[in-house]
């Protein structure tokens, strides 16, 4: 049985990354969720929930005495939440190329415009989170020094093997959710290099999400407001 000098030990000892700019990104994707007239597949109070099932854990993390339990919850949350995320996004997908091919009575260019922000928005939002989940064994491996084989090949370290008198370079969620924004602008890699299989197979599909979302239906929105 662990005491709780030994659950102390471990709250001193275990490095944690800072879990806030997971939670800042959530709560912006919830707000980009809620423009006015956007088309929805989930009702209101099950995105709540699936946002909160993410946030609560990752706050329990950093607030709770008890961090490995936590750590435990959080990554049941993740698969749940990722898993549920990208099945709503395939949803959100064939409901807006339906309402794209034959708009209900009602639909205008502002509505299609609102939902693919929305749904472009959760699409950098999963797959950052996914992204900086799975590389090298997840964050707290990364921290501690105890390392997969990395998934992306950051420019940071090739400086940081350049010069050894530099502390190792760890990247964090920010790095994650700026290559996130970046595949789903750009289409494709622009800074870190995807190394394994699983990188790439997920880089592709948040490009193809992206590539429907922004060339299909956002242009289509905005050649109904032309109208």
């Amino acid at each position: 049985m662990r005491t709780n000098a030994n659950m102390n030990t471990d709250a001193q000892t275990l490095k944690l990354e800072p879990r806030w700019p997971i939670v800042l990104m959530a709560m912006l994707v919830y707000a980009s969720t809620e423009l006015p007239g956007r088309v929805r597949v989930f009702p209101h109070w099950a995105l709540l929930l699936l946002l909160a099932s993410l946030i609560v854990p990752m706050l329990g993390v950093h607030l709770a005495p008890a961090k490995q339990r936590w750590l435990g919850f959080e990554k049941v949350a993740i698969v749940i939440f990722l898993a549920a995320a990208g099945f709503g996004i395939v949803l959100d997908l064939r409901d807006l190329f339906r309402a794209m091919v034959q708009p209900p009575v009602g639909l205008t260019g502002i509505q299609l415009l609102n939902s693919s922000i929305a749904l472009w928005a959760s699409n950098v939002l999963i797959f950052s989170v996914a992204y900086w989940w799975i590389d090298r064994g997840g964050a707290e491996s990364r921290l501690s020094g105890v390392q997969q084989m990395p998934d992306w090949r950051f420019p940071r370290e090739d400086e940081d093997e350049s010069d050894n008198t530099l502390t190792p370079w760890q990247p964090t969620y920010v790095d994650y959710l700026f290559l996130a924004f970046c595949t789903a602008t750009s289409f494709g890699p622009t800074e870190a290099m995807p190394l394994t299989h699983r990188a790439k197979l997920l880089m592709m599909g948040e490009s193809l999400i992206s590539l429907v979302t922004v060339l299909a239906i956002a242009s289509r929105a905005i050649g109904l407001l032309g109208n």
